[in-house]
């Protein structure tokens, strides 16, 4: 059993709360991880004539998503559940296909981008409206996340070819 000492400075979640808290901080920090390892490997695999400034367009996308996710964690810490950032557990969390290795078209690799962010966003925005009734501050974080992605998909889908958005 723990002392009182060590739970004093963890917010008044109660235990059911917590678990359920820390599950939905902990399946977003995971999307936001394989979000930036896929985003790296378009990185190193985008060719064609919108090659540089993809490359560098996903250099700061998996920068920005990296960052999120250490907010995510650090929210998680903040109310005493312990993340798992390693790579058996993204792998366990992942339900989405992986990249094909190789050379990938730009306009392919944007339509990609596009659909994993649309995608990743639609799934925190649900767990972000779970986290409403279960502790506001979470959902704080959650809304940070789900205002960038947004940003990145309007920023993303501009550059695919009008009436393909």
């Amino acid at each position: 059993m723990n002392s009182g000492s060590t739970l004093t400075h963890l917010p008044p979640l109660g235990g059911h709360i917590h678990d359920e808290v820390g599950r939905e901080l902990q399946a977003t920090l995971v999307e936001l991880l394989d979000l930036s390892l896929v985003g790296k490997q378009l990185h190193w695999s985008v060719v064609g004539p919108q090659f540089r400034s993809l490359h560098e367009l996903l250099d700061e996308l998996v920068d920005s998503w990296r960052e999120l996710a250490d907010v995510v964690a650090e929210r998680a810490v903040a109310i005493g559940y312990w993340p798992d950032g390693q790579a058996d557990a993204i792998v366990a969390g992942q339900d989405v296909a992986p990249v094909k290795r190789g050379p990938i078209e730009d306009q392919d690799v944007v339509r990609q981008v596009a659909r994993r962010l649309a995608d990743t966003d639609e799934r925190i925005r649900v767990r972000m409206d779970r986290l409403a009734d279960l502790d506001v501050a979470s959902q704080d974080v959650l809304v940070g996340v789900v205002r960038e992605l947004e940003k990145q998909l309007w920023m993303v889908r501009a550059q695919l070819p009008h009436g393909t958005r």
